[in-house]
């Protein structure tokens, strides 16, 4: 019997998600996630939260409208969208893009209200980070490492107390060494990033380890401007795996 439309695009959507994962050689550190899996009610509202990276030149005059693929952006969040609305279809989601380009954490936190907790999102994602240290280095803010951690922990805090039963995913920062991505910028990025881990653990959100990945991927042999040239933002190459690895992590693949 031949394979329906929908099982081939779950097996297509699965074998993406397969290679994102096989980038993360850590089998435990994966499995971990594993009992955080994502669920989707009928009629879910996912919510793409973060900086540039999730921006990805979406259509901001249009912002209110959901599922439409010119708000949803041109990277990884629009990738998962049309997985999710595809395999999914029988869910009737509703999925935003509310990301906005040179975004910090504080930047979401004066805008949180608006664009997450007015929308009563049920699964929202968040990648928030690499410009709360590009920035520093450009001499354009000042924050530390635990200023980073403490502003996280309090936004997914005022998340959680305002949205009971919400479902939170923290994407980890990352940085490819190459760009705009300098030897100085070492090792405090490192430290960055393993604050977004505790932040994640801290509000027992899924975590989607970026940075590990892009190691990984890099660590395999590939250059690291084939996954983003500046450094800080995606390849078409990089967002796909960045989509794919999302989903192996949700299990929304």
């Amino acid at each position: 019997m031949p394979p329906t439309r929908r099982t081939f695009l779950a097996g297509t959507a699965a074998a993406a998600a397969g290679l994102a994962v096989s980038t993360f050689p850590d089998s435990a550190a994966a499995d971990e996630h594993k009992e955080k899996r994502i669920t989707l009610k009928q009629g879910a509202t996912i919510l793409l939260q973060g900086d540039s990276i999730t921006d990805a030149g979406r259509d901001k005059k249009n912002a209110g409208k959901y599922n439409d693929f010119k708000v949803l952006g041109n990277g990884y969040a629009k990738l998962i969208a049309y997985h999710l609305l595809t395999v999914h279809a029988d869910k009737e989601l509703k999925i935003y893009n509310r990301g906005i380009s040179g975004h910090k954490v504080p930047d979401l936190d004066a805008r949180w209200g608006k664009d997450c907790i007015d929308l009563k999102p049920d699964v929202v994602s968040i990648l928030i980070g690499v410009n709360d240290m590009w920035h520093k280095m450009n001499g354009r803010y000042h924050g530390t490492p635990e200023s980073y951690e403490t502003g996280y922990k309090a936004l997914l805090k005022q998340t959680k107390d305002a949205l009971p039963g919400v479902q939170l995913i923290v994407c980890e920062p990352f940085a490819l060494r190459c760009g705009a991505v300098k030897d100085n910028w070492f090792p405090e990025w490192d430290q960055r990033v393993a604050a977004a881990k505790r932040v994640a653990e801290s509000a027992g959100a899924l975590f989607v380890p970026y940075q590990a990945m892009f190691d990984a991927a890099v660590a395999a042999g590939s250059p690291p401007a084939h996954w983003g040239k500046d450094g800080v933002h995606p390849s078409g190459h990089g967002q796909g795996l960045m989509a794919a690895r999302w989903l192996a992590e949700t299990e929304l693949a």
